[in-house]
């Protein structure tokens, strides 16, 4: 029977959240919802609209109508962050509506956006907008826009969305909602998929097409390579004698790991990840050699420097991962690039391979057939990582420290890497820890390492927690969140959803009275660590006093979390296997040493540097950035 034209006359955010409710992704014969529920935060912006159409959704659903969970969060930002930790954790396949009011609300979300698309993972905003008809212009909240009042704050979505519409009239629904899907749906074009709601527009009947919101199923590709890039590829890998693979977050989305470690035994080509990468190849293969760049380990960047062929796969090749054009210090590299997207595949003049990760590397591993290193090569790779992991175990479990010493942060890590299982997720972001993660942690599998290093928001690991645990819902696996306390400061909100929800999270956080990364790299460019403790102000007026005297455990308790504080790695391993036993959230608070050990840098960053100054720290500071800026090369 068809339903071509009939109608059902709905409000805009009825007709939304009725369509949401009905579209699935599949991929390799798996279905799932599309978009399994919403995460918001009501005002005048939405109350009336979008809540009243998910308030409908959950007590009086239509037919075919789809449930649409609702889940109050308390922080706009975070909402989105969550939305995207929850769509990491299902490989992009799935990911959370977001709605906030008008306004500040809306602005909120902005972060969150530019998070999602520069990390290339689908996130669909629905933030509230001021009048369409402009009645009781200007409304509470409207930016009034001299030049243009077709100008709202929601304009600034523009540049940090994949796709950015404004629903001005009912019937605009229509076109735009599949053109969303599609981006939420796209391996190579996704991130923050914006559409903007007019307050009056959430409310406006209309009469729309049934077959609107039929099922839909968005089949998610898998592009294979075209067969003269492949043959143009392995031409360049069979001329290598020294060649580098760098695994990508591509890698893992695309469910990679087996087609990777497929490759390498074959070839016997080192394998370096990247942060959203690291775990594509489980450290304890034979050919992973660990993190490279910036941040990397000495075993990869040593590799790196000397690679004669870069595969990147699944890479958008950061500044970290390139250690800022110096990582690969070869004169005649050369690059190979397997990737999803046309715009990363032809980065440094690569030989470019346009295709999913998996399809990609079995098209390799097949054009390859009888390539293979040679194996004073593959010796010296696995000599340099053995080595690596001699140092990793050094920082990681120094002993006996100096009587009343404060534990390094590294010694948490290492104790966490060893209680964790292969499938426990571990949560970070910002400040120094990524680097110390990317440098020593020996993930067990794709999803265990869990870094946002694309926009390395501070704020992230709680919200995200929300997330990864609506994503993995299983009591066995553990989510693990470690945020330092300037960290924490910032968005500790969420653990008043994670409470709500009854959500088993375990949160880390070391307190270091301070911005412990920035004063590092305050050092580093001769500042002195200025301005990057938590300090109050002494007699001379300067932020040089005492440490700011804030309670991080009472704070945490205040939400209703367990919370246990303690002074020693021993006790910090027995609050962990608590944890992991309990059925609820846990906060661990344990004091580090601002000031490391750290892993031994092995790789440079480009922070420009006062290029005059009075401080001889400044002076010598620039010294070492002229050095490292002479090592800088475009690779052409």
């Amino acid at each position: 029977m068809t339903v071509q034209n009939e109608t059902v006359r709905l409000t805009v955010a009825q007709a939304l959240v009725r369509f949401l409710s009905v579209q699935y992704t599949e991929r390799d014969g798996v279905r799932q919802r599309l978009i399994p529920g919403a995460f918001g935060i009501f005002g005048h912006g939405n109350v009336a609209g979008v809540g009243q159409a998910l308030l409908q959704n959950a007590v009086d659903p239509a037919d075919g109508e789809e449930a649409l969970p609702y889940y109050l969060v308390r922080n706009e930002q975070a909402m989105v962050h969550s939305a995207v930790g929850f769509s990491r954790s299902r490989n992009r396949l799935q990911t959370f509506a977001c709605t906030a009011s008008i306004g500040p609300g809306s602005t909120n979300m902005v972060t969150g956006a530019a998070l999602a698309t520069i990390n290339r993972v689908p996130v669909l905003l629905l933030p509230s907008d001021i009048f369409a008809t402009r009645r009781p212009d200007p409304v509470l909240q409207q930016l009034e826009d001299p030049r243009s009042p077709e100008v709202s704050v929601n304009d600034a979505f523009r540049p940090v969305s994949r796709f950015w519409d404004r629903i001005t009239r009912p019937e605009q629904l229509i076109a735009s909602l599949p053109q969303a899907m599609r981006v939420l749906t796209d391996p190579a074009e996704t991130g923050a998929v914006t559409l903007c709601l007019p307050q009056d527009v959430q409310a406006e009947a209309h009469d729309f097409p049934l077959e609107l919101f039929r099922e839909r199923t968005w089949h998610v590709a898998r592009p294979v390579p075209e067969p003269a890039a492949l043959e143009r590829a392995a031409d360049v890998i069979r001329s290598a004698k020294r060649p580098l693979l760098i695994a990508g977050g591509g890698a893992i989305y695309s469910g990679a790991s087996a087609a990777l470690a497929a490759f390498a035994d074959a070839t016997g080509i080192p394998v370096a990840d990247t942060q959203a990468g690291k775990g594509a190849l489980p450290a304890d293969h034979e050919c992973a050699v660990g993190g490279v760049g910036s941040t990397g380990a000495a075993s990869a960047n040593a590799l790196a420097a000397q690679a004669d062929v870069v595969i990147g796969v699944g890479t958008r090749y950061s500044d970290f991962t390139t250690a800022s054009h110096t990582a690969f210090a070869d004169p005649d590299v050369r690059f190979v690039n397997l990737n999803v997207a046309s715009f990363d595949a032809a980065k440094h003049s690569a030989s470019m391979l346009v295709a999913d990760a998996r399809e990609g590397l079995t098209a390799l591993h097949a054009a390859l057939e009888g390539y293979r290193v040679d194996e004073g090569y593959a010796n010296e790779a696995r000599t340099r990582t053995e080595d690596w992991a001699r140092v990793t175990a050094e920082l990681t479990h120094p002993g006996q420290g100096a009587p009343g010493g404060l534990p390094a942060q590294v010694e948490v890590f290492g104790a966490l890497n060893e209680l964790m299982g292969a499938e426990d997720v571990v949560i970070n972001a910002a400040g120094s820890m990524p680097g110390d993660l990317q440098a020593l942690w020996r993930a067990a599998g794709p999803a265990q390492y869990h870094l946002e290093y694309g926009y390395s928001c501070m704020g992230y690991e709680l919200p995200a927690a929300v997330g990864v645990r609506l994503a993995r819902p299983e009591p066995e696996h553990q989510v693990v969140a470690i945020v330092g306390d300037g960290t924490y400061q910032m968005m500790p909100t969420e653990l008043a959803t994670i409470v709500a929800e009854g959500l088993k999270v375990i949160v880390v956080v070391l307190q270091n009275h301070g911005f412990a990364s920035i004063g590092a790299l305050s050092e580093s460019v001769g500042s002195q660590r200025f301005g990057t403790e938590y300090r109050m102000r002494d007699d001379s007026g300067r932020l040089a006093g005492e440490h700011v005297g804030v309670d991080l455990a009472a704070n945490a308790a205040s939400f209703g979390v367990r919370t246990v504080s303690v002074d020693t790695i021993a006790d910090f391993r027995e609050a962990y296997t608590e944890a992991a036993a309990a059925d609820d959230a846990t906060v661990i608070v344990i004091e580090t040493d601002p000031v490391g050990p750290n892993p031994p840098a092995t790789n440079g960053w480009d922070v420009p540097v006062a290029e005059v100054a009075r401080l001889e720290s400044t002076r010598a500071a620039y010294a070492a950035y002229a050095e490292l800026r002479a090592r800088q090369r475009h690779y052409l």
